[in-house]
């Protein structure tokens, strides 16, 4: 079991940045891929970016792509999210996820493709 916990969301303008944290622990927490996914009222969950565990090689999605940063710390068995130039259209929960191990960036913007989720942060971006 991996228990994930993110934090860093808050209200932030157009323009402007924050950094998510999304730390893990449990039990062989360090071998996940992980992964970022957002979700605004009335929409589906979407993925957002996704890193693995020894290169840290990443992937975004196309609205993210530029802007967003993912990143982590294996000693400290957290990643973050570096969000810059943020727009109103960013403004959703924003959910860590586990990837199951070992798989690097293989369909890494499937959802069913994460075992563990944390509670998610709200992120609202005003215009």
């Amino acid at each position: 079991q991996v228990q994930l916990v993110e934090s860093g969301g808050g209200l932030v303008q157009a323009g402007g940045s924050l950094r998510l944290s999304c730390a893990a622990s449990g039990r062989t927490s360090s071998n996940h891929p992980m992964g970022w996914f957002r979700q605004a009222p009335g929409k589906e969950r979407e993925f957002v970016a996704a890193i693995t565990v020894e290169r840290g090689s990443t992937a975004y999605a196309d609205s993210v792509k530029g802007r967003f940063t993912a990143s982590r710390d294996n000693v400290k068995n957290t990643v973050y999210l570096e969000m810059n130039s943020l727009k109103p259209e960013d403004t959703a929960v924003y959910f860590c996820a586990a990837k199951q191990p070992y798989t690097g960036l293989y369909d890494y913007s499937s959802a069913y493709q994460y075992l563990y989720w944390g509670q998610g942060t709200q992120v609202t971006v005003s215009s």
